[in-house]
């Protein structure tokens, strides 16, 4: 069978990979080449790391989680956009994560917080911004099977059933992906 690579570049926001469901889905669907390439910058994981701890993870937790990420995308870091951030029509807090999009040449960004990234501003610099759910939903239709052989994976990884990883999940998945 030809191995598909897909060349799709996404910046995940940090309310994407906090909660672990779903950061576990994202990542574990960047691992697989059909679907696509996750990039982040290290702002986005000090931020991470801000909100684990605010979460109350333990700092072995919190360090273990930045770890894997940080050994298994490697490629992931984004560097140098900083100049980029000050120019830029969104929201101060979150101008980080489009300057680091502009720079990684990203295709989108994955965020649960649309509202702080302005839709004529994104379209101007041809950018998508997708929720979570949306994201999930395009990367099920690139391939359905892999999809889901990833979320069985998953859940008999952490030791639950399928229905109780969709609830763990951005709602509406459950609806969208039949079995």
């Amino acid at each position: 069978m030809r191995k598909v690579f897909n060349r799709l570049v996404v910046v995940l926001d940090t309310n994407v990979l906090a909660p672990m469901p779903v950061a576990d889905t994202l990542l574990r669907l960047a691992e697989e080449s059909a679907f696509y390439l996750p990039r982040w910058s290290e702002e986005i994981l000090l931020e991470l790391e801000r909100t684990l701890r605010k979460w109350n993870y333990s700092q072995f937790q919190v360090d273990r989680r930045l770890r894997v990420m940080r050994e298994h995308f490697p490629e992931a870091i984004i560097t140098g956009y900083e100049g980029l951030a000050n120019s830029l029509d969104v929201d101060e807090k979150d101008r980080h994560v489009l300057a680091c999009a502009i720079r990684a040449g990203a295709h989108a960004i994955v965020s649960d917080n649309r509202k702080d990234f302005p839709k004529h501003t994104m379209d101007q610099l041809g950018i998508e911004c997708l929720s979570a759910a949306e994201f999930l939903k395009q990367q099920y239709h690139l391939n359905p099977d892999l999809f889901i052989q990833i979320l069985n994976s998953q859940r008999i990884e952490v030791g639950m059933s399928m229905a109780e990883l969709f609830q763990r999940l951005p709602k509406g998945l459950e609806e969208f992906i039949r079995f």
